[in-house]
């Protein structure tokens, strides 16, 4: 189980939230400007809170007035909203960078339909491909849980509906925590188990 009870001043506004993540898809759903990419990335440790307690299993990231556990030793999957891609890594070596899974990382490869892409640089492909990318390299780290910004907003109808069935069909297989941010209503109600509608910071 993933636990998040954190506190953290903003600029407009004070962050108070809490909320368990079991074996499940949540969905955070609200507007621009609500908190929920900085909740991610406190989870991830790119952000910390001013206060409050994030643990995942029996393991604990953030606690007040200890020392964070860093990034890298979170084994958190993020896929940005803006695709963090290295831009001097080719496809291939942007996905193999943290990949555990050999045989997982080809079925992702041809699920998303990226395989031709594989010695392209990142500045070589369009937006939707990048996105595209960025969702197969944060799969392959075989994390013991997902966050996703906005992971499918610049795919065509057809792959998004791909992506979104493969992230299903993963989450039945790994069954670890996921947190989607999205706009979409449709696609919160289509791939998470449970919506936490965000505002200013709060849930509601």
């Amino acid at each position: 189980m993933l636990s998040v009870s954190i506190q953290k001043q903003l600029k407009n506004y004070s962050l108070e939230i809490h909320f368990n993540v079991n074996e499940e898809i949540i969905a955070l759903f609200g507007p621009s400007g609500a908190g929920k990419t900085t909740i991610l990335n406190c989870i991830a440790g790119l952000a910390h809170p001013d206060q409050g307690l994030i643990q995942l299993e029996n393991r604990t990231f953030y606690e007040t007035k200890k020392k964070p556990v860093p990034i890298q030793k979170r084994n958190i999957g993020y896929l940005f909203q803006d695709y963090a891609l290295f831009p001097h890594m080719t496809v291939q070596k942007n996905i193999s960078y943290g990949m555990k899974d050999a045989h997982l990382t080809e079925q992702l490869i041809d699920t998303v339909a990226i395989r031709h892409l594989l010695d392209r640089y990142p500045n070589q492909i369009s937006g939707g491909e990048k996105q595209r990318v960025a969702l197969v390299r944060a799969l392959a780290t075989k994390p013991d849980a997902l966050l996703l910004d906005e992971p499918f907003s610049a795919l065509d109808q057809d792959t998004r509906v791909e992506c979104q069935n493969e992230l299903l069909r993963l989450h039945e297989l790994w069954k670890i925590p996921m947190i989607l941010v999205t706009h979409d209503l449709k696609e919160a109600n289509k791939l998470a188990d449970r919506i936490l509608k965000i505002d200013k910071g709060k849930s509601l």
